[in-house]
């Protein structure tokens, strides 16, 4: 439990990304970002327990493969949101539940496409296996749940104060700022996977 609180108040691209949406969009798009992080974490734990991570984690190849499309969708995302005029704050009639959901669907391609993840699983989680406690998978997805667990007590908090600050932001120039402030941390995410080795 210690270390589940620890890695999640640790700050990476998973609270970067979070973070970004909410000051873009408001608290609905910040949601829906944390819930595609989660999914794409779970997603994670789940090829860690079957060891699909292991693939990744010993190959080269592999490693490389998901690295790259990693760094591409991140930069589109990130010239993308350059290239807004700011319309995201100021959007409140607009199509809600398709919005959520591509910013859901953002996050977990941003969380899914992060080899460090998938390694960082697969060397974290076996950490805490007990032998003759169970099923190996088993433990490996308990220990990855309760991380899952954990942010779930620590994100949404910050959503809400993010959007509280969006509230006070609401103006088109703001807006653009912030669509670029987004754009810009997107890139150097995507720059960061990019420099990434796998060990």
């Amino acid at each position: 439990m210690t270390a589940a609180v620890l890695l999640n108040l640790s700050p990476g691209p998973d609270i970067a990304f979070i973070l970004g949406q909410t000051v873009r969009s408001g608290r609905s798009a910040g949601f829906s970002a944390m819930f595609g992080i989660w999914t794409g974490a779970f997603i994670h734990v789940l090829m860690a327990a079957i060891g699909l991570s292991a693939i990744v984690a010993t190959s080269a190849i592999a490693f490389s493969v998901v690295k790259w499309v990693g760094v591409v969708y991140l930069i589109f995302l990130g010239i993308n949101a350059l290239r807004s005029k700011g319309e995201g704050l100021l959007n409140e009639n607009g199509p809600a539940f398709s919005s959520a959901r591509q910013i859901y669907r953002q996050g977990v391609i941003v969380a899914t496409l992060n080899p460090k993840v998938a390694i960082f699983f697969l060397a974290f989680l076996p950490q805490f296996v007990v032998e003759g406690a169970g099923p190996i998978w088993m433990q490996l997805s308990l220990h990855g749940f309760l991380i899952i667990v954990v942010a779930a007590f620590v994100e949404p908090p910050l959503v809400i104060i993010g959007s509280r600050l969006t509230e006070t932001l609401k103006n088109s120039n703001i807006g653009k700022w912030l669509d670029r402030g987004l754009g810009t941390l997107f890139i150097a995410l995507g720059i960061r996977l990019a420099t990434s080795e796998r060990f």
